[in-house]
């Protein structure tokens, strides 16, 4: 073999030594890395606080104010103890977290899954009152479309069928009552718009059934007068003459009969037996649906706690709420 030969044979092993003694340290390198990562993740799961300590804590957040941290603390707490019977609870704390940081989807969500798994709760009645509150808070302005404020009724409304003597009841009937003259006052914007484009039929459409199917909304006295307007821009006198009577009849003190009078009398279509408007305050609510919100937030969820959460959840929630 020539001197040359050999040189190039040692150099190969030479090489050869050095890509085994690479390999074996990105062997060693990549074992280290995976138990490291074993290690990472096993830490994790083990830094996983005790189910009461998540619950605990959620409801700590929650005193504190921090909404976001108290809803992230139940959500934990779901997740990595399903079968725990603090789930009930966290289901109505956590949504109760996330109607006050006014996150409604979030908060539906966790309502509906806790009515389904906890139907007869004895919480279920606060339960299906946030619900509909969360509805209730995204109502649209009048001049926006409506949807909503009629999943809200109809949200509220199965609060006062389902728990009629239950304290929810009171303030749900109040807040239909709202969705109503909100409803109504949606009629009374289109019916307007229909008056002055001359749609006239249609406007009528519009005022009537604010008449017959929102009776008791402070938007009634409006429409029969609108009515009696329209009713003489279509040359129907009888009608706009019983329509004005039946708005002296009923509200004989309010703005809209003294419009409803003066058209009359303007245009000499006044019956002999028709009555001057009178002195009378209106009976209608003072509140317009236009700008109608909640009086308040929710109250908090009632105390529902068992066994070894009472004492905790018991002396916290009633010393701060």
């Amino acid at each position: 073999m020539s001197l040359r030969s050999i040189r190039n044979h040692s150099a190969d092993r030479s090489a050869g030594r050095h890509a085994a003694r690479y390999a074996s340290i990105a062997v060693i390198l990549s074992l280290a890395a995976c138990s490291g990562d074993k290690k990472t993740i096993n830490d994790l799961e083990s830094h996983v606080p005790p189910v009461d300590t998540l619950y605990n804590n959620g409801i700590d957040a929650l005193r504190d104010q921090r909404y976001a941290l108290s809803a992230a603390e139940f959500d934990v707490l779901q997740q990595n103890y399903p079968y725990s019977a603090y789930v009930a609870n966290a289901q109505l704390m956590g949504g109760y977290a996330y109607y006050l940081q006014d996150k409604y989807p979030e908060a539906v969500q966790q309502l509906d899954r806790f009515l389904e798994l906890h139907p007869t709760s004895p919480d279920a009645a606060y339960a299906f009152y946030l619900r509909a509150l969360c509805y209730y808070e995204q109502v649209a302005e009048v001049q926006r479309d409506q949807q909503g404020t009629i999943e809200a009724m109809n949200a509220l409304e199965e609060v006062i069928t389902r728990f009629p003597q239950s304290p929810y009841a009171r303030d749900a009937q109040l807040k239909v009552d709202l969705c109503r003259d909100h409803l109504a006052g949606k009629e009374m914007l289109v019916g307007r718009f229909y008056q002055q484009q001359r749609a006239y039929h249609s406007a009528v459409n519009r005022y009537q059934r604010v008449v017959q199917d929102f009776q008791t909304t402070n938007h009634v006295p409006e429409a029969l007068e609108r009515l009696v307007e329209v009713y003489l821009d279509l040359g129907l006198t009888d009608q706009a003459r019983r329509t004005a009577s039946v708005l002296s009849y009923n509200y004989p003190g309010s703005k809209w009969y003294r419009y409803a009078y003066d058209t009359l009398r303007s245009k000499h279509l006044l019956s002999a037996g028709t009555p001057v408007p009178g002195l009378v305050a209106d009976n209608a609510p003072a509140r317009s649906a236009d700008t109608a919100k909640p009086l308040a937030k929710a109250p908090p969820p009632p105390s529902q706690a068992t066994h070894a959460q009472r004492g905790f959840f018991s002396r916290v929630w009633h010393s701060v709420f």
